[in-house]
């Protein structure tokens, strides 16, 4: 991806954005318009400065306005153009105010008497000297409101262009496929029904299996937090720990340092990774913790739940610039996970599959500016999130999602799904539990993540991966391990040590089995 040299900075970026009560927070980022009557959001005053490649949309508004459609985001594909308008006019009040100035510098040297003013044969300082020292004084306050008046009509259009710029998407690799279908890549395991028609192995779902077995509490987690969250008893919670240990001893293995990062950060800094919803109309996967008046007032910047590590590792460099020896910077976080998900109750979201809260383990990456570097980060993490899955004897397939299916933040990205026999009638069964992406410098821009190289500074890469969502995985060990006639589980032989057994059956069973 060819990446312009030198971005265009414009002169407001040597200013200091005033405190307001509208903050750099993903919401509100992705919900103001050009057309919006709102002032345009600002970030805080403690959040990094970006560094848009604002010269690299203007010279190519057809690439960016196609790319933005091609990954479903129709209203941000009319934001190029807007660009482009809204810089011509910001030349033209240059131009005005550079003229402005000259005069007013002629006034100057006028009312100071300059010697060099009274040789100028020039017209503007011959009728300057005619003019009175009253109507040079006059004329010089006039200049200098309309100076004002200008130099606030460009800090408003480069104000615009650059929030407009950080909305657009990252371009896309060439290995996405357009449009909406997916490319199967490979598979891993056998499949345990690949004739499901004849099968006469009885399936349940998870959720039977959890409620027969004691592990899962949907009802109680209903009455205290809502629909979307559950509670894990017993070998449930015992599981969960189990699959985290799991895979973080893969991922320590291949020599990713370890991280607990927070739940909670700044909007500024998930927004600045590229959590965006597409939706116009107020909808986000972000929780915000709510700010009392005097804190918007104090221009306190707004707090978010983290809905993936992604976001508190990624920020873990904000503003930093790092060494370029540490690269690649290779990472790895356990943390609870918050999403508001979107979306319609129904078969596709019962269950652990989607939910408001949730652990997972997440890979996280600074790679040199390049595609060959990134790329080697990405393979490997795709080959960890394999042994994972293999190794966890769950049937999969790894896709290269289509262009539609990429957040606002990755070039390429592929998706492991697990076959989940509770979803046969949607999907063909399949369900997503892990995801890697390549998101270029497209992150490190928005958070001032830099590294110094020969002099000059630059932005890494980053990618970011999956190394384990905890409840859909839990739920395909549950499922593809259920065993009707002995009514029990057989855990993947991987668990059987830290779980201290091979199956988790019914309580008045556990005599007779162990």
């Amino acid at each position: 991806m060819k990446l312009s040299p030198r971005p265009f900075v414009c002169r407001r970026c040597r200013l200091q954005p005033s405190k307001t009560r509208f903050f750099y927070a993903s919401a509100r980022l992705s919900n103001w318009a050009p057309s919006s009557s709102e002032p345009i959001p600002t970030r805080p005053t403690i959040a990094p400065r970006p560094n848009i490649d604002i010269k690299h949309i203007r010279q190519n508004p057809f690439l960016h306005e196609q790319n933005c459609l091609d990954r479903n985001y129709k209203l941000q594909s009319t934001y190029p153009d807007r660009i482009n308008e809204l810089h011509q006019q910001w030349q033209e009040h240059q131009k005005e105010g550079r003229h402005l100035r000259e005069r007013n510098n002629l006034l100057r040297k006028q009312i100071a008497n300059s010697a060099t003013t009274q040789g100028d044969e020039d017209p503007a300082a011959l009728d300057i000297r005619s003019m009175s020292r009253e109507q040079l004084l006059e004329e010089a306050k006039l200049l200098k409101e309309k100076l004002s008046t200008i130099e606030q009509s460009e800090d408003r259009l480069t104000a615009e262009i650059d929030h407009l710029a950080l909305q657009i998407p990252n371009l896309t690799s060439e290995q996405t496929p357009r449009g909406d279908e997916a490319q199967v890549l490979s598979y891993i395991n056998d499949h345990p029904e690949p004739r499901p028609a004849e099968s006469d192995r009885v399936w349940r779902s998870h959720v039977h299996i959890g409620s027969e077995l004691g592990l899962l509490d949907f009802a109680g987690a209903a009455t205290s937090s809502g629909w979307g969250w559950y509670y894990l008893l017993d070998e449930g919670a015992q599981l969960e720990q189990a699959l985290i240990n799991f895979a973080l001893n893969v991922v320590t293995k291949h020599g990713w340092r370890q991280v607990t990062p927070p739940s909670i950060v700044y909007g500024h800094i998930a927004a600045a990774c590229g959590f965006q919803p597409r939706d116009q109309n107020g909808e986000t996967q972000i929780y915000s913790l709510a700010q009392s008046a005097a804190d918007r007032d104090r221009g306190k910047p707004e707090l978010v739940l983290a809905g993936t590590a992604e976001i508190p590792l990624a920020g873990m460099k904000a503003d930093t610039v790092i060494d370029e020896s540490e690269l690649p910077l290779k990472r790895v976080g356990v943390s609870r996970c918050y999403r508001a998900e979107a979306g319609a109750r129904g078969v596709d979201t019962k269950g652990l599959y989607r939910v408001h809260e949730f652990n997972k383990v997440e890979m996280f990456a600074w790679s040199e500016p390049n595609l060959s570097s990134a790329t080697e980060i990405f393979d490997e993490m795709v080959d960890i999130q394999t042994d994972i899955l293999q190794t966890l004897g769950l049937h999969c397939r790894i896709l290269e999602m289509p262009s539609t299916d990429l957040g606002a933040s990755a070039i390429r990205k592929n998706d492991i799904e697990a076959f989940f026999p509770s979803r046969r009638q949607k999907n063909d069964g399949w369900g997503e539990v892990t995801s890697a992406s390549v998101c270029t410098d497209y992150q490190t821009r928005r958070l001032a993540t830099r590294f110094k190289s020969n002099g000059k500074m630059l932005y890494p890469w980053t990618v970011n991966g999956t190394a384990l969502a905890v409840p859909r995985v839990l739920a395909a060990v549950l499922e593809n391990g259920w065993d009707e006639n002995e009514m029990r589980v057989k855990l993947p032989e991987c668990l059987w040590e830290s779980m201290g057994k091979e199956y988790i059956g019914l309580k008045h069973q556990l005599k007779k089995l162990y």
